[in-house]
């Protein structure tokens, strides 16, 4: 067998080299080829191209770089002409791998979404995509099956695999100890994986450490950066601002543990915080254009995916509802979150000095978090897949799979169909 793989974001390339494991464990000849990153060539995946370097947010960065896309799925298209693949596996990256679903399906050969773009978070509409060129649907989150299913998709909830990640990541203890044995609560600031998120939510995060400084006496800020050009960036606006604050590249797992509370970007790091039952505030700065745009076409009560976790009903009324800490309809929300266009940088200070200096009130957020967490944090998401993927791709005659333990909210009994070629 073998799979081609299109995945386009860091967070995919993480899940991506999980999965090929999870697939290496049961058929150790199987091939895996595409597009990627370096954890799915160290995992085994040949790599045509590194598609993480192309992780790119709003039209115009992708107008920039359409060229690039455009060769891209020429040659993806050329190896489905003349290598034929078994089956292609998407994760996440939506509008590149809408087309390569695309030029997949007019080849005949089968497409499988593991980790789907949140259509019903932004562009419902784009679920006729999932119709028509995607066979099989592996969800992340519980809610995200039944949404699937009533638009007339063949979706499955297996579970997200950031929580395989987190469940088999090994600290360094020896950095941890560094962090803790000094006088002070820490306060980690995660700004983003992506540069544009850096840029547009850095500078807030930097004036709302100035407020706690102001009011928490020793506090100490570390800042997590996903790469050293943007570690750069960010500790120019540190000496800029005249802030103290250190900055580390690959240290986000440690900084996360050793701190008191957080302030971070939102995306899939809020599953991290979660696992850590780490209080923490959510921002997302935008541009005026964003803000507006995100009013017209949001769908969901909330942008962060541990508070969808808690939330009754995921749908937002029109307008778009906007997180407030003052609503008792928001009660719930484990993680503060603001998406703005404006400066938030009091309302996240404000909630890092509760937490700070409110011992019960860090407590309460805390086992709110862990009771969360053992709902959902069970893993084997990546098993689940892999399992799925190879009992539909081998519906007869294929290895004898051990089974494994379905996810909280699953589905009592689930079959997968078959996949087949267009003859």
């Amino acid at each position: 067998m073998k799979i081609f793989f299109s995945v386009g974001e860091p967070s995919g390339d993480l899940h991506g080299a999980n999965l090929i494991r999870a697939f290496q464990r049961r058929h150790s000849d199987w091939e895996f080829v595409g597009y990627g990153g370096p954890r799915m060539a160290a995992a085994g995946c040949e790599l045509h191209a590194d598609l993480t370097q192309l992780a790119v947010m709003w039209i115009a960065r992708v107008l920039v770089n359409l060229h690039k896309f455009i060769g891209l799925l020429v040659r993806a298209d050329r190896y489905f002409r003349d290598a034929r693949p078994d089956a292609v596996v998407l994760i996440d990256y939506p509008g590149f791998n809408w087309w390569i679903a695309r030029r997949a399906k007019a080849r005949g050969i089968p497409v499988i979404y593991y980790g789907t773009p949140q259509v019903w978070a932004w562009a419902s509409h784009r679920v006729k995509k999932m119709q028509r060129f995607v066979d099989h649907v592996l969800c992340k989150l519980p809610f995200e099956e039944q949404w699937f299913r009533e638009r007339g998709c063949n979706a499955t909830y297996v579970g997200h695999p950031y929580f395989d990640e987190l469940r088999n990541r090994t600290l360094d203890q020896e950095f941890v100890i560094e962090l803790e044995k000094s006088e002070g609560p820490l306060v980690t600031i995660l700004p983003g994986s992506r540069t544009q998120e850096v840029e547009l939510n850095t500078r807030s995060f930097l004036q709302a450490a100035q407020l706690i400084a102001r009011q928490v006496p020793k506090v100490r800020f570390a800042v997590a950066a996903f790469k050293e050009s943007q570690a750069a960036t960010i500790r120019h606006l540190i000496d800029q601002m005249g802030i103290a604050a250190d900055v580390y590249v690959g240290r986000t797992p440690e900084l996360i543990h050793a701190a008191a509370c957080c302030m971070a970007c939102s995306g899939s790091v809020s599953l991290e915080l979660l696992y850590h039952a780490k209080p923490s505030v959510i921002l997302y700065q935008v541009s005026r254009f964003g803000y507006f745009m995100q009013q017209r076409y949001r769908r969901v009560r909330y942008i962060t995916l541990v508070n969808l976790l808690t939330a009754k009903e995921i749908a937002t009324p029109r307008p778009a509802h906007i997180y407030d800490k003052n609503d008792p309809s928001d009660a719930h929300a484990l993680l503060p979150e603001y998406l703005t266009r404006t400066d938030k940088s009091a309302e996240l200070a404000g909630h890092c000095i509760a937490w700070l200096t409110d011992a019960d009130a860090r407590w309460g957020r805390e086992i709110a978090l862990r009771q969360l967490r053992d709902q959902h944090a069970g893993g084997g998401a990546s098993e689940r897949a892999a399992e799925y993927i190879a009992r539909v791709l081998l519906p007869s005659g294929g290895k004898t799979l051990t089974t494994i333990a379905q996810p909280a909210g699953a589905a009592s009994s689930r079959h997968a169909a078959p996949l087949r070629r267009a003859s």
